[in-house]
Order: structure tokens, then C-alpha cells, then sequence
């Protein structure tokens, strides 16, 4: 929900319209919102309450510069520990990015490769950073190109790291994926400025 901005930055959390929303108990609740904290998408006040964390866009840098370390680790990984199975399992998802897919399926289908990547490199330490880290970037991108990218182009540039990957070439498929990252990087940027240069910006 806060990924996909149904709760807005700023917004208040309140564990009993969770609690309704979802239809779980207190406890699974009280857990959830302390690894959102911990992982900074909750923000605590103290005597105030808890409130979606803000969207910081000088974030952005230091998003990109860390899962370029980690993401290119996590390709080599996968490389040498996957299975044939596992990138069957990738190419099957990606024969779903038809032309007339949706931005919403097509998102889905690249988490589904980050995360197929991910199980493959085997190392939950790893993955699990990952994983908080693909998820503040999916924010950006629902903030500032939910509407406007074109993201059939992603699809291509997964369908060359699933290439890489059945070659067993490890430094071309952690190539890919840090280009993957920088093309996004650039496109949140791009769109942040014309944002910014808007005339009705302020």
C-alpha cells in the first residue's frame, strides 16, 4: 500500500484501519510496522504517532549507489548457482510481457525476475537487502513515472541478463543489470526535472 502510494507520504497510520483493511490480528500488525520503520518507509514521532515516511528525492543517489554494489553481486551469484529450471521459470514469466500488457503487469513481471534472480543467488542476507531496496525504488518509480514510462524496453534489457545468465556469463550479466539500474536511474531524474522545470511547480 505505501508502495504503490495508496498510503501517501505523510499519511497517518493507524493500526485499527489496518487492522480492518487487512483483516489480521494486532500482533501481525505491530510486527509489519516495525520492519517498516526499521526499513524506513514508517516514520515514528514521538507523543505524534506513525506517518508514511516521506518521499526524499535526494534519496536517489544513495538508492543507485548501493544497489549498484549489491544487484551486480547478486547476477554473479545467480549465475553460478541457478538452475536451468530457474531460468525457465524467467523466460516463462517474460513470454507474458505481450505488447498490450499493462504498466501494472509489466511491473510485476520485472519483480518477478529480480526475484527469481534473487532466490537463484541464494544468500538471504543479500536478497533481503535487496528486497527493501527494489521496494523504495518501485516507490520512486509509482511516484514519478507510473503514468508516463515506457516499460517494454525493461522487459528487452531482461530478456538480454536471462541470455547471460543460461551462457553462464556472469560479468555480462552484471553489466546488464547495473545498465538496467542506470537507465531507471536516469528516467526518475529526467522525470523529476520536468517536474521541477513544470510551470506549475511551487
Amino acid at each position: 500500500m505505501i508502495v504503490h502510494l495508496e498510503l501517501a507520504p505523510g499519511a497517518v497510520i493507524r493500526e485499527d484501519a489496518l487492522q480492518a483493511t487487512l483483516q489480521l490480528g494486532r500482533t501481525p500488525i505491530r510486527e509489519a510496522l516495525q520492519r517498516l520503520v526499521r526499513d524506513q518507509f514508517v516514520t515514528v514521532m514521538p507523543r505524534r504517532g506513525m506517518y508514511v515516511s516521506s518521499i526524499d528525492v535526494g534519496d536517489l543517489a544513495l538508492l543507485y549507489e548501493t544497489r549498484a554494489i549489491l544487484e551486480p553481486y547478486a547476477m554473479r551469484l545467480a549465475c553460478a548457482r541457478g538452475t536451468d529450471d530457474a531460468w525457465n521459470d524467467m523466460a516463462s514469466l517474460l513470454e507474458g510481457a505481450t505488447a498490450d500488457a499493462t504498466p501494472a503487469a509489466l511491473l510485476e513481471i520485472d519483480r518477478g525476475c529480480r526475484e527469481l534472480v534473487w532466490r537463484a543467488a541464494d544468500n538471504r542476507f543479500l536478497t533481503d537487502h535487496l528486497d527493501m531496496l527494489y521496494a523504495h525504488s518501485d516507490r520512486l518509480w509509482h511516484l514519478y513515472l507510473g503514468d508516463v514510462a515506457d516499460l517494454h524496453g525493461m522487459i528487452a534489457e531482461h530478456r538480454a541478463i536471462l541470455h547471460a545468465l543460461r551462457a553462464d556469463d556472469a560479468d555480462r550479466a552484471a553489466e546488464l543489470i547495473e545498465a538496467h539500474m542506470h537507465h531507471f536511474d536516469q528516467q526518475i531524474r529526467d522525470a523529476v526535472r520536468r517536474r521541477l522545470d513544470s510551470p506549475l511547480a511551487g
